[in-house]
């Protein structure tokens, strides 16, 4: 696998609701390997922070060479990329992991909080018949977008759009079905779908959010327990950011 690291310059950036930033640089090498599920390590240009922050792809636009990316600032590295504005410059990394095997059976796309941005380019990409279904908090981040791609029902926890509840609340609600699920969100989420998956005999790949330092592989300081043995640690762990973010949902121990 490729892997390109080199200066990028920001093309565009808005902020879609407090906290919330959409963010597109220009990486045209990047943007011709990129895959759904993948991400990108982006560096600060304040040197004093030395280690890089991982970030999701959103879109990939291989017309412009551009990528996409939708975040939420969660501390002085992601501040510092929040107050950037076009034409600005950083050091970018990528593209990193192992996105979505995609098939042609017809699937169930989970989005969860955060995790939401990354699965907007599976939708677009995946030639198949597909359920996309979203879970928020309150805001609707990105919705619009989903919808132009497939059938879209939302569950939020506080009752102001779609079902009040969680993504399985959603999918029992509106009799959403499918032979694979496709999800990214916090592990609660990630866990109870992969027990949905099993006690229906659907096949489930899962994207782990996880704290990163290096991003390749290389520190092992981003793990996941698993039930098979990892030939490079020689435990059951393996590296999320290399043998993954992307996992089948039967491998993954879940805490």
């Amino acid at each position: 696998m490729s892997i390109i690291k080199q200066k990028a310059q920001v093309l565009r950036q808005t902020e879609l609701e407090p906290g919330i930033y959409d963010m597109t640089i220009s990486f045209p090498e990047g943007a011709a390997l990129a895959k759904p599920g993948q991400f990108l390590c982006l560096y600060c240009n304040n040197e004093t922070r030395l280690l890089p922050r991982p970030i999701s792809i959103c879109g990939i636009d291989n017309e412009e060479g551009s990528i996409r990316m939708v975040y939420r600032v969660a501390g002085a590295g992601t501040e510092e990329f929040s107050r950037m504005k076009a034409g600005d410059s950083l050091e970018v990394m990528g593209p990193l992991g192992n996105g979505f095997a995609m098939g042609g059976e017809d699937a169930i796309i989970v989005g969860g909080g955060i995790g939401v941005p990354p699965m907007l380019e599976l939708a677009r990409q995946l030639d198949a018949r597909k359920t996309v279904v979203l879970g928020y908090r309150s805001s609707t981040f990105l919705l619009d977008e989903f919808k132009k791609e497939a059938e879209t029902v939302v569950a939020t926890e506080d009752g102001s759009s779609g079902v009040r509840g969680t993504v399985l609340d959603a999918i029992r609600e509106y009799s959403v079905e499918g032979k694979v699920i496709y999800a990214c969100g916090p592990m609660p989420m990630l866990r109870a779908l992969a027990e949905y998956a099993k006690d229906r005999g659907l096949e489930a790949q899962i994207s782990l959010e996880e704290r990163m330092a290096c991003g390749i592989g290389a520190c092992l300081g981003c793990i996941c327990k698993t039930k098979e043995m990892n030939h490079h640690t020689h435990v059951n762990n393996a590296r999320i950011c290399k043998d993954g973010p992307v996992f089948d949902a039967k491998e993954v121990v879940f805490p």
